[in-house]
């Protein structure tokens, strides 16, 4: 036991931010600061909890817009996986790359860092607990666009299919935007329910793509 996860939606895209780690030590890794950096460090002070690190999903700006302003008031690391470094804005010496299979410690919790290109060519998800935080990679009845630089459909499906399709049925799945009735969910749920995950081929899957507007 003694695990601690809380979500907030914050920002003008529904993003969901994460604190993440251990309810005993209070140690905590945040996950994708975005819009509101001064929001996230006021509920860490208020659930009296000591950021250890900083983990990034993915690139794109609103999910790393408030790194910069977080890292004025805090010294840590940020993680981020090392096939998006390319991509990011921030040119600050705390950016870490990572790689697959990275196993992190908040306390006594273990976050492992599993690396799923498409979305982008460094999203990650971070399994921990029996949860998934899974960025845009994949959502409550959808998964992330491909459209932008760097996303290949080819890669999402591969991300999808064989690496977090392994995943338990019971494993929670917290997005990294609140774009559906609930803010989690399960893999299992997902495995039955979620249209992206019935396709029963790579072929299958960028036709249906091609039909749905990219548009997440």
């Amino acid at each position: 036991m003694g695990f601690y996860l809380k979500q907030m939606e914050i920002g003008p895209m529904e993003n969901f931010v994460y604190l993440v780690g251990d309810q005993k030590t209070r140690e905590v890794f945040v996950v994708d600061p975005a819009w509101q950096a001064d929001t996230i460090l006021k509920v860490a002070k208020e659930e009296e909890l000591n950021i250890k690190g900083v983990l990034i999903s993915h690139y794109h700006f609103d999910h790393t817009n408030g790194i910069e302003e977080l890292l004025e008031s805090l010294d840590c690391p940020v993680y981020v996986n090392k096939h998006d470094l390319p991509y990011m804005a921030s040119g600050s010496d705390a950016v870490k790359p990572a790689e697959n299979g990275l196993k992190l410690r908040a306390g006594d919790v273990e976050i492992e860092l599993v690396h799923t290109p498409g979305h982008t060519p460094g999203s990650q998800c971070f399994h921990v607990r029996n949860h998934l935080i899974s960025g845009d990679t994949l959502f409550i009845g959808a998964c992330g666009r491909t459209d932008l630089p760097g996303g290949d459909a080819k890669e999402l499906y591969y991300s999808l299919t064989q690496k977090l399709m392994k995943f338990s049925d019971s494993t929670v799945l917290c997005p990294g935007h609140n774009y559906a009735d609930k803010p989690t969910t399960t893999l299992g749920d997902e495995k039955r329910t979620n249209p992206y995950l019935i396709c029963d081929s790579l072929e299958n899957f960028l036709k249906f793509r091609t039909g749905v507007s990219e548009n997440r």
